[in-house]
């Protein structure tokens, strides 16, 4: 019997699809080794997004595709993930202890932006990535309360903050420093500057994602955002209804401008299910996202219903990923966790950290 070789195990792997990348794995350059002893094949995938809830499934897909490779008696296939830095503005470079960021972004307020943005960072932290979530939101601070954190940050050496954690999320925010009901009745300059400081003097801790809840709108804290502060990607999130589209149609082409790539669109109260009866009705209108999705050419990620358990969850500092991981809303989340995470993977990777400094010297 022919030894097996190689390409006959190649050839298998490039007709497994990475359902999340939409392309095969070999690809993707995502198998990392082939190991061929006698019958025996062991092969070692790495994807570039966190997504261990998905790890099994395509597990169990290689192996059945390997299993129909003439020889092959044994099969062993280890999946694992590395996130890498992906490239951000010209002008800027990734910060140290951060390896992205990605702006969660509504253009309009009210449409469940700062709870989408806690369940994507708690999904992706249940996907088994290292996430924090920063509160960009000076005059109204959300994350405190949807987090359950009353703590105040620490400083170690005076002049950095120790972002506080919950959950398995580092976090920030203006609402750590002051109590709850005390208003910022401050002028742009001075909640720009807030904002600089909230990220650039937290130490952050070897994060692969930072998810900044920004607020609603496109003025100076998203101007900030774009100019001074690396992003690797953005988010939008809307509600069908026309009035929140027209906004969330503002927030998409600012990134455009700014060139941050859009990752895609998440579509909060999509429908309505009754909880008495299960009638099902779409109160805030039918298809908005995804017709926006296929207007400017991205990726509808996901989308949520309008269920009360939503808000009184992140109300009471338990989120819905972590108050009912095993339920159907947070699946949502976390498919769209997986789904923000396989878009980042798929942009450019920065190349900064592996050029040499040049240094002149006269001597």
């Amino acid at each position: 019997m022919a030894e097996l070789s190689r390409e006959q195990i190649e050839s298998a792997l490039k007709q497994v699809q990475d359902k999340y990348l939409e392309t095969d794995l070999v690809s993707a350059n995502q198998v990392k080794d082939i190991r061929i002893d006698g019958s025996r094949v062991v092969v070692d995938i790495e994807l570039g997004y966190a997504a261990s809830g998905y790890h099994d499934e395509l597990r169990s897909v290689v192996e059945q595709a390997l299993r129909g490779v003439g020889g092959v008696d044994a099969v062993e296939v280890n999946v694992g993930c590395k996130v890498l830095t992906h490239a951000v503005q010209k002008s800027l470079k990734p910060m140290s202890g951060i390896k992205n960021i990605i702006a969660v972004a509504s253009g309009k307020g009210g449409v469940g932006k700062s709870t989408t943005a806690v369940n994507l960072a708690l999904g992706m932290a249940a996907e088994g990535a290292r996430v924090g979530i920063l509160d960009a939101d000076i005059y109204g601070p959300s994350q405190p309360r949807m987090l359950g954190i009353k703590d105040k940050p620490e400083s170690k050496d005076g002049k950095h903050m120790e972002p506080l954690e919950r959950h398995g999320v580092q976090a920030m925010s203006i609402g750590f420093l002051i109590d709850e009901d005390t208003p910022m009745i401050w002028r742009g300059p001075m909640v720009t500057q807030a904002l600089e400081q909230l990220i650039n003097e937290t130490n952050w801790q070897d994060l692969d994602y930072l998810i900044i809840d920004l607020p609603p709108g496109t003025g100076d804290i998203q101007l900030t955002l774009s100019q001074k502060i690396p992003v690797s990607g953005s988010v939008i999130v809307t509600t069908p209804q026309d009035i929140a589209l027209l906004d969330a149609r503002k927030g998409l082409r600012m990134f455009e401008k700014v060139e941050v790539p859009v990752l895609g669109i998440i579509e909060n109260m999509s429908i309505h299910i009754c909880s008495k009866c299960g009638h099902e009705e779409y109160i805030f209108g039918q298809g908005g996202a995804e017709n926006m999705s296929e207007e400017y050419g991205v990726d509808l990620l996901g989308a949520l219903p309008l269920d009360i358990r939503i808000r009184e969850q992140a109300d009471g500092g338990e989120p819905t990923v972590i108050a009912d991981p095993d339920g159907r809303i947070t699946e949502i989340y976390r498919e769209i966790a997986r789904r923000t995470g396989a878009r980042l993977a798929e942009q450019a990777r920065d190349y900064s950290s592996k050029f040499p400094n040049i240094v002149i010297q006269n001597n």
